[in-house]
């Protein structure tokens, strides 16, 4: 869980009821009004249907989800993997990583270490690897994009509950003494809509996105890594001319941005390396 989420979220909260508490006359019973809060959330959440198809729009809840229990990446634990692969492939060889692999939980890793078995250069374990991750980035935009919008449309739908307001309060004016009650209905829509905006959407994509670079940080040395070692040699033993053991070629829980699998996509990469002119006439 991301304490720092759930600590701002709560202080938030804490400041706004100390706020109405100690305001004189006001009473919490008068910042409660469900209708209000039907047209912002509503129609905050209808606007960001209208603005995405179906499949990545039913992700925002999985997308809320990550922003309140993330599962940050840690630069310490691919440095130390790193490492003792390098290890492992300079006492015994590239082929003994086979056994490694069955504790590599970063698939990002496994990708480039199951390249460099299969004897793959650097440019191509590099080309991979960056498709990857900007598949990633762009699956990294997609939520916070989601989101984004939400907090862009509920301000907007606050304002035309306050507007729909108004106009019943004018409809209304026989009564002077419903004028004030109904004018302070009319503007709830627009504090809601501002903290639906500004405590849950726009904090949310922030955090996202501040794990997302880190994440991409992370990747970065991973290529660079990998890259360096397989150009300066740091994988002895490397199997140019062998060929990677089939339990090693067949794990991989990661994917390119083409659906296939990496295997699949280097070993395409190869053959378009090794047959530049096919297709032509």
């Amino acid at each position: 869980m991301d304490k720092a989420t759930v600590i701002g979220i709560v202080l938030t909260i804490i400041l706004l009821l100390g706020a109405i508490a100690i305001a004189p006359g006001s009473s919490f019973g008068a910042f409660i009004d469900y209708p209000s809060l039907a047209v912002v959330v509503g129609g905050g959440i209808a606007a960001t249907m209208i603005a995405y198809p179906m499949g990545p729009f039913l992700t925002m809840p999985i997308i809320i989800k990550k922003a309140i229990l993330p599962n940050p990446p840690s630069m310490a634990p691919a440095i130390k993997t790193l490492v003792e692969c390098a290890e492992i492939a300079r006492k015994e060889g590239v082929m003994a990583l086979e056994n490694k692999a069955a504790d590599i939980e970063d698939p990002f890793i496994l990708l480039g270490i199951q390249m460099a078995v299969d004897g793959s250069p650097g440019e191509l374990i590099e080309s991979v690897m960056r498709s990857e991750m900007q598949a990633t980035a762009a699956r990294h935009a997609s939520g916070k994009g989601l989101l984004e919008t939400l907090g862009r449309y509920a301000p907007a739908f606050g304002m035309i509950g306050t507007l729909l307001g108004l106009i019943i309060m004018l409809g209304n004016m026989d009564d002077p003494a419903a004028i004030g009650p109904g004018m302070a209905v009319a503007l709830l829509t627009t504090l809601y809509g501002a903290l639906v905006s500004n405590v849950v959407a726009l904090p949310f994509a922030d955090k996202l996105i501040y794990y997302a670079k880190k994440e991409m940080q992370i990747r970065e040395v991973v290529v660079h890594r990998m890259v360096g070692a397989t150009v300066d040699g740091g994988w002895p033993g490397g199997a140019r001319h062998q060929r990677a053991p089939p339990a090693l070629r067949r794990r991989s829980g990661s994917s390119c941005s083409s659906g296939r699998t990496p295997s699949a996509c280097h070993r395409a990469a190869i053959a378009r390396q090794s047959c530049p002119t096919r297709g032509r006439p």
